[in-house]
């Protein structure tokens, strides 16, 4: 089941977060402690599908998985449970993620679903197509960003939704490059599902979709639309961009080590992505929540729109 990947669902939350940034003042405490909770049984429910996909995913990439040096301790590669009983289980997985979507609303059934359909064709052939194989999980994030917003009944924008995309297609071809590293330096037979030509090819990936990453998040931090929303505060976010960078490089340069791809793995050994990260996540609090912050920042930074309406 992974539950230390339960961390990539927290992309379920951002459209909760930014949405409350304006909603504490406007709508009330108790408004948005409700759609908070609304936001909490999505992430569940999104993490219950991931892992009842690991689980199948597991059990259809045993045989492959038992030749990778870190896959093969994987519980059907190791031989720990059945094939059997690891579709049992994430069979069972996707029905719960399903009814507790059902208990916040239809749409949100419709996008647990069809990122369960994206799973599906992702382990049946999609994963042997290189460049597509990561598209794809990276369109699953993004979906999953869609749907925290739709778990709260607010309009999403597209700046998230793209935010979201090329930083998960970067973090998918960092996971491609570990696995490829790791495997080479313990000489294992063990080849990639999709067919990259080796480290060069990865490389490029990864400069583009890491170029790409930073772009879109400066591109909407300084947007008018960032503006409209968010005021001087936005120009906070803009100025978080360097912390952004910094993960982006830890993470390439633990890929390129054969460090464990993990989120989780990572802020657990390596300081420099976790202080980066947690600083971020503080400083994004000021940023959005620290009435004082937008005073400040609004006496210093030229604003792009003054006097921006709401969307």
């Amino acid at each position: 089941m992974r539950p230390g990947d339960w961390t990539k669902n927290s992309f379920v939350l951002l459209a909760f977060i930014f949405w409350a940034a304006n909603a504490v003042r406007t709508e009330g405490t108790d408004e948005v402690v409700s759609r908070g909770l609304d936001a909490l049984r999505a992430f569940a429910a999104f993490s219950l599908a991931a892992s009842g996909f690991y689980a199948i995913n597991d059990a259809i990439d045993a045989e492959k998985d038992r030749q990778h040096p870190v896959k093969s301790r994987r519980p059907v590669a190791s031989g720990a449970v059945s094939r059997g009983f690891a579709v049992g289980l994430g069979v069972v997985l996707e029905a719960c993620a399903l009814a507790l979507a059902a208990t916040l609303s239809k749409e949100l059934v419709a996008a647990v679903a069809l990122y369960g359909v994206l799973q599906l064709f992702y382990n049946l052939k999609l994963k042997r197509i290189p460049v597509v194989d990561v598209t794809t999980i990276a369109t699953g994030f993004a979906l999953r960003a869609a749907a925290g917003a739709v778990a709260i009944d607010v309009r999403i924008s597209v700046w998230l939704v793209l935010c979201v995309f090329f930083l998960c297609l970067y973090l998918g071809f960092i996971k491609r490059m570990c696995d490829l590293v790791s495997a080479e330096r313990a000489q294992s037979a063990w080849k990639p599902s999709a067919d990259y030509r080796g480290r060069d090819e990865l490389q490029w990936l990864l400069g583009i979709s890491a170029v790409m990453t930073v772009l879109m998040y400066l591109s909407y931090t300084l947007s008018d639309h960032a503006q409209s929303l968010f005021g001087p505060r936005a120009t906070g976010l803009a100025l978080l961009a360097p912390l952004v960078l910094i993960a982006i490089h830890r993470f390439w340069r633990r890929a390129n080590e054969g460090s464990s791809d993990s989120p989780l793995d990572a802020l657990r050994s390596d300081a420099v992505v976790l202080s980066a990260i947690l600083l971020f996540v503080a400083l994004l609090g000021v940023v959005l929540f620290v009435p004082q912050a937008a005073t400040a920042l609004d006496g210093v930074f030229l604003s792009n729109m003054r006097g921006a309406v709401a969307p």
